[in-house]
């Protein structure tokens, strides 16, 4: 391929030479952005969003398999559990994040990252159309395409305002580090404002009243960040603004964290009323100004309350690439992609789907019954015997999660529990359905976290490195429709428990078995969780940095 630049003071422009399905373009910081049609022996991966499950997968992969390509429009995986420290002083906004380059620097192999948000997939052509923000083709608008031969949709999901008025136009989000920045300029100039002179004491109110629009982990952990950044530091800073803050949690439901054990949501409410956090539950906001926040309850109707921040934080929607795409595979109706358990998405082929724009299609055992039923009869009998169902008990356990799920639910030792009704050994076809009736009531959605999109990640780069070995030697459970065996076993979520910091140096813990506690033991084990699951040392040292100099300093209580 062949080059020819044209240099003006700082500025390169380029007269793309094109050859054998490649295409060149320099960019005005001299560097040279290569698209190749993957001709050079190894597949192509092409990776879209650097978030927790695309982070993964890259830190996973064998990248002298495969020619890996990232899309993404930022050039950096963040630790995202964080984000609320950031927005007080905690922790700093760059030790939390990682640049992608570091993390595949040191092992070699192929690898492009370009900067650039995709807009478009096309799957038919297996093309990607992408567009950078700083116009750095010959069109001068940024746009190029990308083919794949393996698409790994990582693109996460963006925050989702339920339509109602005023919320994009003056609420904050706490998604991206530039949200966390901006909500940390946002509380000191809040603090400023009401500290000018001439002011009421009804204006002073409103410019410190503080909301919080969404109960869930990362509402009431800023919630509570916000509250300890209040007492411990601007109280010192500004004393005579301090007695007229108020920090309010809304939230639409009847109880906070209700993902959490009842014990904890009950410890949260009330912690949060004895530190004086005004907490709102069964109340609708309905209108957002850049006043005042409006919001209905069954009792009291619309009410009005002025603010100085609000803070959105109900939940997520769908980015508008993900909706254009389930329309193409027939997935309109839809959330979020639909994938089978190998994280493959539904309506085609070579593309996968992992963190929180996608969501695993549990398929069901009475949907496959019949089927289920015919592998395991391989006499042709029309009866099974428990050496029957033995004998593919394995594979059921595999394609089906709900049925181990089901016996552990309802304290059964194995599947012979559930023909404990049955007089005799053998069952028929419409024995074997009533025996497995109530299954599938135990399926369920994996939630939308970080640890099932790092999970994913690295279950999905650990078949792309046994790729060919599993195509020799299946290791998944037996086709129910179709012969021979699956090549890998389908994920399976492991869940390692999740906290809840209520501030304080509090902190609410759930551990699998049913392990619940609250306390400030539980916070250093917090401390030593998130510290530990840092993708460098780079960023493990400067979080623990950060962590005691809050201790011994305090939180950074300037806006830059």
């Amino acid at each position: 391929m062949n080059i020819i630049y044209i240099r003006t003071l700082d500025t390169l422009f380029l007269q793309p030479h094109c050859r054998a399905g490649t295409l060149s373009y320099a960019c005005q910081d001299n560097r040279v952005l290569q698209i190749s049609d993957g001709t050079g022996g190894k597949k192509k991966v092409v990776i879209l969003g650097t978030g927790w499950a695309g982070a993964s997968f890259l830190r996973n992969i064998d990248t002298s398999l495969y020619d890996v390509h990232v899309v993404s429009p930022r050039n950096y995986f963040m630790f995202t559990p964080l984000l609320p420290s950031v927005t007080c002083g905690t922790v700093e906004a760059r030790s939390i994040v990682e640049p992608i380059r570091n993390i595949v620097r040191k092992r070699g192999g192929a690898f492009r990252f370009w900067e650039a948000e995709c807009y478009k997939i096309d799957p038919t052509s297996k093309k990607v159309h992408c567009k950078s923000g700083d116009g750095t083709n010959a069109d001068a608008n940024g746009e190029f395409v990308v083919d794949y031969d393996y698409l790994i949709v990582t693109v996460g999901a963006k925050p989702n305002t339920f339509n109602t008025p005023g919320v994009a136009e003056n609420c904050h989000f706490l998604k991206e580090v530039e949200d966390a920045q901006k909500i940390r300029k946002s509380v000191m100039k809040c603090f400023e404002r009401a500290a000018l002179p001439n002011l009421t004491d009804e204006e002073r109110k409103k410019n410190v009243h503080f909301v919080v629009i969404g109960g869930g982990p990362t509402g009431v952990e800023f919630a509570a960040e916000l509250h300890d950044f209040v007492n411990e530091d601007l109280a010192k800073l500004y004393p005579d603004v301090k007695k007229y803050v108020n920090i309010s949690v809304i939230e639409a439901g009847e109880h906070i964290l209700t993902m959490f054990d009842k014990r904890i949501t009950h410890f949260a409410e009330d912690k949060f009323k004895r530190t004086g956090i005004d907490l709102k539950t069964n109340f609708k906001v309905v209108k957002v100004s850049d006043k005042t926040i409006t919001m209905s309850n069954p009792t009291t109707g619309e009410i009005a309350v002025p603010y100085g921040l609000a803070v959105w934080s109900t939940g997520i929607g769908t980015r508008p690439i993900i909706m254009d795409f389930m329309k193409q595979v027939g997935q309109g109706n839809r959330r979020v992609l639909a994938t089978d358990e190998w994280l493959r998405v539904l309506g085609c082929d070579n593309v996968y789907a992992l963190g929180d724009c996608a969501t695993i299609s549990q398929r069901k055992v009475m949907e496959d019954v019949d089927s289920i039923f015919r592998v395991a009869d391989k006499d042709n009998s029309g009866t099974l015997s428990v050496k029957n169902i033995k004998n593919v008990l394995g594979d059921i356990y595999q394609r089906y999660p709900q049925v181990e799920l089901y016996l552990k639910t309802n304290q059964m030792k194995g599947f012979h529990d559930l023909l404990k009704d049955k007089e005799t050994e053998e069952l028929n076809i419409e024995e074997f359905k009533k025996a497995l009736a109530q299954v599938d009531s135990q399926v369920k959605m994996l939630p939308a976290t970080a640890q099932v999109a790092a999970q994913e990640g690295a279950y999905l780069a650990d078949c792309f490195n046994r790729m060919n070995t599993c195509e020799e030697n299946p290791e998944g459970p037996l086709r129910i429709r179709g012969a021979g065996r699956h090549r890998f076993k389908p994920f399976r979520y492991r869940h390692l428990g999740q906290f809840a910091p209520l501030g304080g140096e509090q902190t609410a813990a759930q551990l699998p078995g049913d392990w619940v506690h609250v306390g400030h033991s539980t916070q250093w084990l917090w401390y030593s969780v998130y510290a530990s699951k840092q993708f460098s040392w780079r960023t493990r040292m400067l979080v623990v940095t950060d962590w005691g100099r809050r201790f011994f300093f305090g939180r950074d209580s300037s806006s830059l």
